[in-house]
């Protein structure tokens, strides 16, 4: 039990062909010098001291733009239409926040404002001539992850050999949507080398951290996007996740995500390693500021076709009725509460938000029960040995081509090979068998909760954390438990912020007050536990449905903003 991985040891590789340095140093200064034309627009570093920069990224605002960043999505592109505001109006108040972003949590890495801002130019010009949108995000900015291909840029993808050697050729099928419906393409935001990381840290643009409170992780590998859109730089963004990669930086950097189930939204157009390897799959998914813009961006990519578009995508239309109203789900509805996998305990502040949570949907009239956890362990050695079927020979060999050293947090994760051999042919059929008996096994899981309900049917959704902890301490994730296991099963799973953790409502609250840990994985996320370490970090959780019920995921997430909202919450 529990998951101490070994000390790394890299493999030998051959003489590196480019220097890593040299590669960081010219990217960073291209991006400085892109930075350096907005002089008005940037913020000097108030210095380490200062934790906490998400307001001051809005320091630089007029009044309009400061209203025009603190809105979702859904309202501004519902501003833009009736002309409220223009789409020249609404980049600029994100660029500017974005750019201050950067400054004070280093997000962005490929910039194009100029190319963003005539693209806004002519959307303002055709509604005013026409009186008409060219699609429902009219004149809306979306930041894009680094490793999703935006035609004309780079896509090092956070490898210091793939830089200047990367430059898409097209776009990805999302951003291609995103286009049809108006979108405004302007950044692209930072991922960890390799994207296997529930962190932000690569050689080339160096860390990410979180705008809440800078001594801790913004999450990973959509890390970038967190940090941005958390500070109101961008209203939506698109991120991808294979193991947790979209709900933890959403979680750690306070703001909304969803993880589809694999081939329900677009995936095509990425840049990463292992492309061909289809044992274990991602997905794309939107980051937002609300709930609403989860389902805002799943419904332009299925009003668009998604399954024409590309050929991965299933022929399944968005169902608007049911993921915005609700329409035909029972009025009493049963929940599942997984509060501890019976691997890592979380710890106390998200106990409390799950206990918090769960009062509220009794008092709102629901139905609630205790999930019961099943071989969340199991999951995880199965999924790191789906994740590196080659040993991580493939990434060895790209850190080889730039002479670039991992980063702690992939070092950490790899080390799980224990230095293994790639597996042979028949060994990745055995695990791919194993992987579907666990899919099976889950399945008939979830059917076997009906017999522990009132109603008779199986629990609707099951409240889970999303990690054990909030934001984490630089290169310290030490379980993926809670969000990997979704992506094993293959079922979406949406994360909410409940709150914001202030160090001195928990100064009584000690390590001494979680259980003995069953583990060595336990015991140092036990260890962890120390309310100074986590003051201001958001407090979320993750809302899990069943495998390509999106649309009944999102309008279950309603609901339980509705009974939260409504409910009287006590210390």
């Amino acid at each position: 039990m529990g998951t101490t991985a070994t000390r790394f040891v890299a493999p030998p590789l051959p003489t590196a062909l480019c220097d890593y340095r040299e590669i960081a140093s010219k990217k960073q200064a291209d991006r400085e010098e892109i930075l350096a034309r907005y002089p008005d627009w940037r913020i000097k570093d108030p210095g380490a001291d200062v934790t906490d920069v998400s307001n001051l990224c809005l320091s630089n605002l007029s009044t309009l733009e400061r209203e025009i960043v603190l809105q979702d999505a859904t309202s501004l592109t519902a501003a833009i239409k009736a002309r409220k505001y223009s789409a020249v109006q609404t980049l600029t108040a994100f660029c500017k926040v974005a750019v201050a972003s950067q400054d004070l949590t280093n997000s962005l890495t490929e910039i194009f404002f100029d190319e963003a801002f005539e693209r806004a130019k002519q959307l303002d010009e055709i509604l005013t001539t026409t009186g008409k949108v060219v699609g429902p995000l009219h004149g809306l900015p979306v930041s894009i992850k680094d490793h999703v291909l935006v035609k004309g840029h780079d896509t090092a993808s956070g490898y210091a050999s793939w830089a200047y050697k990367t430059y898409a050729d097209r776009d990805a099928a999302a951003v291609k949507i995103l286009r049809d419906a108006g979108a405004l393409i302007y950044v692209k935001t930072a991922n960890p080398q390799t994207l296997l990381a529930l962190e932000c840290n690569n050689n080339v643009y160096g860390r990410t951290v979180n705008p809440h409170n800078r001594k801790l992780s913004p999450g990973g590998s959509s890390g970038g996007e967190g940090a941005l859109v958390a500070c109101h730089g961008s209203p939506l963004g698109v991120g991808t996740d294979i193991g947790g990669s979209i709900r933890v930086p959403a979680a750690w950097s306070g703001i909304y995500g969803l993880k589809p189930s694999v081939a329900r939204l677009p995936h095509t157009g990425l840049l990463g390693s292992h492309d061909g390897m289809d044992n274990i799959v991602g997905c794309m998914g939107p980051m937002a500021t609300s709930a609403r813009d989860l389902n805002l961006f799943c419904k332009v990519m299925l009003q668009y076709e998604a399954w024409v578009v590309e050929h991965q995508n299933l022929y399944i239309e968005w169902r608007t009725e049911l993921a915005e109203q609700g329409t035909g789900l029972p009025d009493r509805l049963v929940f599942g509460i997984l509060t501890d996998d019976g691997v890592v305990c979380p710890h106390p502040p998200i106990k409390k938000a799950i206990e918090e949570t769960k009062r509220a949907l009794v008092a709102a009239g629901h139905e609630v029960i205790d999930y019961i956890p099943m071989s969340h362990q199991e999951s995880w050695d199965l999924i790191v040995k789906l994740y590196f079927l080659d040993g991580g020979a493939e990434y060895f060999e790209t850190l080889a081509e730039s002479g670039e050293p991992p980063i702690p947090s992939f070092e950490w994760i790899v080390s799980h090979t224990n230095g293994r051999a790639p597996y042979t042919m028949a060994e990745m059929f055995k695990l791919n068998a194993q992987r579907e008996n666990f899919r099976a096994r889950a399945h008939a899981h979830w059917n076997e909760s009906a017999k522990r309900t009132t109603t008779g049917r199986p629990v609707d959704a099951i409240l889970t954390p999303v990690a054990p902890t909030l934001a984490v301490p630089h290169d310290t994730v030490r379980w993926w438990g809670y969000s990997s296991y979704w992506n094993l099963v293959d079922y979406p799973a949406a994360v909410f912020p409940v709150g914001r953790l202030k160090a001195s409502e928990w100064a009584n609250s000690t390590r001494d007050s979680l259980p003995q840990p069953r583990n060595d994985t336990e015991k140092f996320i036990r260890d962890q536990w120390d309310p100074k370490t986590y003051d201001n970090a958001p407090i979320s959780l993750q809302l899990v449905g069943r495998r390509h019920m999106e649309e009944k995921t999102l309008a279950l997430l309603n609901i339980v903003e509705q009974a939260t909202k409504a409910y009287p919450h006590k210390s």
